[in-house]
């Protein structure tokens, strides 16, 4: 299968930003997304989809992309996306990573099948683009590594959901956790399982 590349950025005039998110999934903990900028003669070797690396080498590549592009980070916190609902919280995250770059984009291209609103520049979707768009894929590792961060740190605050091991995905370990100690302020209560336990504590 092939690796992302720089073809959609190059046939785009001006500065183009990659837009990705990561957590929708997860019953607890934020969604974050990222915007990336990259400098065509910087790219560093093996940018691709966050989820096809391991957690080292998104690690480095991180480093990587801190130090050789521009980049902004946006959020929706678990309250947000209860109020929202998650998809348009992502939506919501996307713009603000958008808003968060340093210089202002002229092109986005987009992780997906819809577009944010609002956004200050032309944007296109592109399914599945962060295996196609190296722009998309450097998103994706930011917003992967900084939303894995985040959940490790709520494993010190919140200790016995296991959090830094899961990141808050409703594995049989999180899900047993809720059970024990019924949700926490991070948790999703939209989200089926967080409202079950929910209701146990408080009938």
């Amino acid at each position: 299968m092939a690796s992302p590349d720089y073809h959609f950025e190059a046939a785009i005039l001006g500065r183009v930003c990659g837009v990705d998110e990561v957590g929708r999934g997860p019953g607890a903990g934020p969604v974050v997304a990222a915007a990336v900028i990259l400098d065509p003669a910087r790219i560093p070797p093996g940018l691709n989809d966050s989820k096809k690396l391991s957690q080292k080498y998104r690690e480095e590549l991180f480093g990587e992309l801190v130090r050789c592009a521009h980049f902004g980070v946006g959020m929706a916190e678990p309250e947000e996306i209860d109020r929202r609902n998650i998809l348009h919280a992502s939506m919501v995250a996307m713009g603000r990573a958008v808003a968060a770059l340093p210089h202002a984009p002229d092109h986005a291209l987009i992780d997906g099948n819809r577009l944010p609103k609002n956004l200050p520049c032309p944007a296109e979707a592109i399914i599945k683009g962060d295996g196609k768009s190296v722009s998309i894929a450097a998103a994706s590792i930011i917003a992967k590594v900084v939303r894995d961060r985040l959940m490790v740190r709520a494993d010190f605050l919140y200790p016995g959901y296991g959090f830094a091991a899961h990141k808050g995905y409703l594995t049989k370990v999180h899900k047993a956790a809720l059970q024990s100690f019924g949700p926490c302020p991070l948790h999703r209560f939209s989200f089926a399982p967080v409202v079950i336990a929910a209701e146990r504590f408080n009938p």
